[in-house]
């Protein structure tokens, strides 16, 4: 051992002598230094980078070079002429200070292009070949390997901690900026250059009157071959698993041209590869905002879909996914830009769940509950763009967009407390956005800005639910787990089967319309004037009924605990109408921006029930705000936020009629609820430092909310069967999370450590006791990798979570840990074979004591003549260990549980890729 350590002094030691620093400082005519200025040192003998670095914010660089060896230094930075010098090493450090002269002719770019990082004002431009060992195939496998960008587990971009709002193509949107289907789709070999703008504004009108400092947008570059020709891929391939046959094919067809482009994505396969899973299809097109701040009023709009399971590899038994998606853009000149999308998904997968449920409740019995669910959406999803941009002074935007779904969902439930039950559920929901957006510059000093908004939303969901009964034993002790709940719900308990039915009707129409005036004062400060209101309604009808052995129909006669005057019908309406102004400060001194600012609202919520019931609240309420920014390099901020807002609920809540969620649990709305009032505290660290390679982010963030919306849930003695209302809590919920990242790159290795804390306050009310869960959360992530270029790259990572939950219904609290170490290896070798492979092991424990464990590998090995070539053979396998379920532990509170999750088999599968 003592040889192996000073043999590795030894090396260390020679590989830092065998080097030669050259250090300097660069600096302006006058002296001042140039932060962020392009250094690169290219050997003259092999015509290659050998080095790049940036200088920091007092100018100065640092380049590794080799001893011996002839360089070209050459320093560029935008307005001034490159510098271009010629550099000897030997064996001492090199020691020399640079001043650029002014010019406007941006010499040097072409060189600068040859840089793996180059940074103009919010722009870091990265080329894409500089990252790449061969490997990758996907822009995602790309975007892994760039310094300061994350792809976290939900598929999100993270750039320097901050979530990018949208990906443009050239300039072009992306299917609307959507960056989950960018990174699964886009052609790694297609990319030339990944820029990333920060301080990113979708109206350059706005850019300079508005805080941008938390949004970030990527644009992709194209290599030029690549422009004017279709370009993409083409992947069949089937395989075997133990059930079922496999396959797959996936077309995947772009093309772009300055006047229009094209992207045309297939996707056919039942392997588990789901590129938009249900949730993401809900949410598509989510990331478009205002354009102007938040005026502090939130509102639920009524969400009545069903109990949809979202699926993938680690959750689901069976998965069958059908994706056909088209993109277009057209300029038919300089001042129209039109595009749109059009999306249809078919997701049919199968789950089994066995769920340990321990109540908090003492009185509830603890159930053990064995679900198999199949389940399908279908989902139909459209946009179309336009902006019309008259001169600089005029940008309208009109935009509408869709979303059509035909869902159903089949349940068969063994439960210990219940005994068989089979639930279904269907829907055909459709939503429709549309906006309208005008932006126009009036003189120097006035920018008016209108938008207003619209969404007309209608669900329709259907359930039924079936649970066996003995008739004969309904009044005895030992009756059936659902007879007691029966008897409160006033249903026939004289049939062998409680079949119950909900139908439910959920109507939305909302408007949101505001104008904004900024007026510059001068060119430090401005202010923003804003008006606008919030108009919305929204219909609730529903109908709880049972039907009976005979087929007949029965309404029930409900006597159902802390439901005032129970019905088994809805008729309700909900109309909400807020008007505001408000005003906002923007100065900028020094280093700080400052942003005061706050809104007046009036208010009026009133809601109508079964035509002859009322409740209205009408009030006036001030919002303030505040937000001061600290710049402290062009790279390193602190930023400040404080704001109140108002959050209203929605029609769900408030209707008071009998709705059955599920087959034990039932609701019914308090029509008498106010609003809660929000108040939060958030600080944001940010730091990404080139020119060391270093980058660290931070977050704290402190909410309150008083009178909030909770439930008073009551359990049947003895059962699992509660029937819950709404309330406003009388005592505050509180939340507080922090977080932090830093990250380090030494060479081509890549370290980083992070860690978060959450600690969670609420309240729930169990059968009418005031019940208070406390819940902290923390974890350590780590991770260390290589980023080679012509070499394999290995990734180490390690993540532990710890959870202790404090409920005061327990006497005890529930503690968890989670062990999460995994190994990632890709290489490419021989300028033809691809090798991939992933391993994790997960490992749960509670209180001390082991609860379950799970290990998954996945790999892969392709083929390819060389990496021009355009066809590559693949073999793929998942889950290759055989690994037949997984465990997640969930706590909230009202129980915890233990689910344990079957999950694909072992897949096999033969793949052929042709590249156009």
């Amino acid at each position: 051992m003592k040889k192996i350590l000073i043999i590795t002094i030894f090396m260390v030691t020679w590989i830092t002598s065998a080097q030669t620093k050259l250090t300097g400082v660069v600096k302006d005519s006058i002296g001042v230094p140039l932060e962020m200025a392009n250094v690169i040192a290219i050997d003259n003998n092999t015509k290659a980078i050998a080095s790049y670095g940036f200088s920091d914010a007092k100018g100065f660089f640092r380049l590794d070079l080799k001893n011996n060896t002839s360089y070209n230094v050459k320093i560029s930075y935008v307005g001034f002429k490159e510098i271009s010098t010629n550099i000897n090493t030997n064996n001492v450090d090199i020691v020399k200070n640079f001043t650029m002269k002014e010019d406007n002719m941006l010499d040097g770019i072409n060189i600068v292009s040859k840089m793996p990082v180059t940074v103009s004002g919010d722009t870091i431009s990265y080329n894409a070949d500089s990252f790449k060992n061969g490997t990758e195939r996907k822009l995602e496998d790309v975007l892994k390997k760039l310094p300061g960008v994350e792809v976290n587990a939900a598929g999100q971009i993270e750039v320097e901690g901050k979530v990018v709002e949208k990906i443009t193509i050239d300039g072009k949107d992306f299917f609307s900026g959507d960056t989950k289907l960018a990174t699964k789709n886009i052609p790694s070999n297609a990319i030339d250059k990944i820029q990333v703008l920060r301080n990113f504004s979708d109206v350059g009108q706005l850019s300079g009157v508005q805080n941008n400092e938390d949004r970030v947008a990527i644009n992709i570059k194209l290599k030029e071959g690549k422009k004017n020709f279709w370009f993409g891929d083409v992947t069949a391939g089937s395989g075997d698993a133990p059930n079922e046959t496999l396959y797959l094919f996936q077309p995947k067809l772009f093309y772009y041209s300055p006047k229009y482009t094209l992207n045309v994505i297939g996707d056919i396969n039942n392997i588990g590869e789901v590129v938009l899973d249900r949730g993401d299809l809900r949410s598509f097109g989510a990331n478009f905002r205002s354009q102007s701040p938040s005026n502090g009023t939130n509102i639920n709009i009524g969400d009545a879909g069903i109990g949809f399971l979202s699926a993938n590899a680690r959750n689901a038994n069976k998965i069958e996914t059908k994706l056909s998606a088209f993109n277009f853009s057209y300029s038919p000149n300089k001042k129209l830009n039109l595009g749109g999308f059009l999306i249809f998904s078919s997701n049919t997968n199968g789950q089994r769940n066995i769920n340990t449920i321990d109540y908090v409740n003492p009185n509830t019995p603890d159930d053990v509950v064995d679900n198999i669910t199949d389940q399908t959406s279908n989902s139909g999803l459209f946009r179309f763009t336009s902006i019309y941009k008259k001169d600089i002074n005029n940008q309208l935007n009109y935009n509408i967009s869709g979303r059509f779904s035909n869902e159903f969902r089949t349940d068969n439930v063994i439960s210990q407390v219940l005994s068989d039950i089979v639930e279904r559920e269907n829907a055909t929901p459709f939503t429709i956005n549309q906006d309208l957006s005008y932006f126009y510059t009036a003189s120097e000093k006035s920018i008016f800005a209108l938008e207003v908004k619209n969404l007309i939303q209608d669900e329709d969901p259907f359930y039924l639910a079936s649970l066996e009964n003995n008739p004969n034993n309904n009044d005895d002790a030992n009756n059936d787990g659902f007879d007691d709940a029966a008897e409160s719900l006033g249903l026939n308990r004289d049939n062998p089967y409680y079949n119950l039915e909900q139908d439910r009707r959920v109507k939305t129409n909302q408007t949101d319309a505001k104008l904004d005036y900024y007026y510059i004062l001068n060119s430090k400060s401005n202010l923003n004037f804003v008006a606008g209101t919030i108009l919305s309604s929204q219909n609730f009808d529903s109908r709880f009924f049972q039907i009976l052995d005979n087929g007949n129909e029965f309404t029930p006669n409900p006597n159902v605990p802390r439901i005032n005057d129970p019905q088994t019908t809805n008729d309700t309406q909900y109309n909400f109408t807020d008007i505001y102004a408000g005003l906002r400060y923007r100065l900028k001194t020094g280093i700080f921006t400052i942003t005061p600012g706050f809104t007046a609202h009036s208010y009026n919520s009133r809601n109508t029930q079964y035509g002859n019931e009322f409740f209205q609240d009408k009030f006036f309420k001030v919002l303030p705000e505040f937000n001061i920014v600290a710049q402290f390099k062009r790279s390193e901020s602190l930023n400040f936020t404080y704001r109140q807002q108002v959050n209203f609920t929605d029609v769900n809540q408030i209707a008071r009629g009998i709705v059955a969620n599920s087959y034990n649990s039932f609701f019914g709305g308090n029509a008498e609820l106010v609003n809660a009032s929000f108040h939060n505290v958030s600080l944001n660290y940010n730091s990404f430092n080139l020119f060391n390679n270093s980058s660290v982010f931070a977050r704290l963030n402190y909410s309150k909310t008083i009178d909030q919306v909770n439930r008073n849930s009551i359990f049947e003695p003895g059962s699992v069967v509660s029937s819950s209302t709404s309330i406003n809590s009388p005592l505050d919920n509180e939340n507080f999370s922090a977080f932090g990242n830093v990250s380090k790159t030494i060479k081509k290795i890549t370290g980083r450590f992070g860690a978060n804390f959450n600690y969670n306050k609420s309240y729930q009310f169990l059968n009418s006791s005031e019940n208070t869960n406390e819940n902290i959360s923390r974890g350590i992530n780590t991770r260390i990798g290589t980023n080679f270029t012509k070499a394999p790259n290995v990734n180490l990572s390690y993540n532990v979570s710890f959870s202790d939950q404090k409920n005061s219904a327990r006497s005890a609290d529930i503690k968890t840990v989670r062990h999460i170490p995994s190994i990632d290896f890709d290489a490419y070798i021989w300028n033809s074979l691809t090798l991939k492979s992933d391993f994790s092991y997960n490992e749960t424990r509670q209180d001390g004591n082991f609860v379950n464990s799970f290990k998954i590998w996945n790999a892969s090995f392709a083929f390819r003549k060389d990496k021009d070539a355009k066809w590559e053979y693949e073999l793929v396998g998942s889950n290759l260990l055989a690994t037949s379920s997984s465990v997640n532990v969930n706590q909230n509170i009202i129980s915890f549980s233990i689910n344990e999750r079957f999950i694909l088999p072992r897949f096999v599968s033969l793949r052929v890729r042709y590249q156009l």
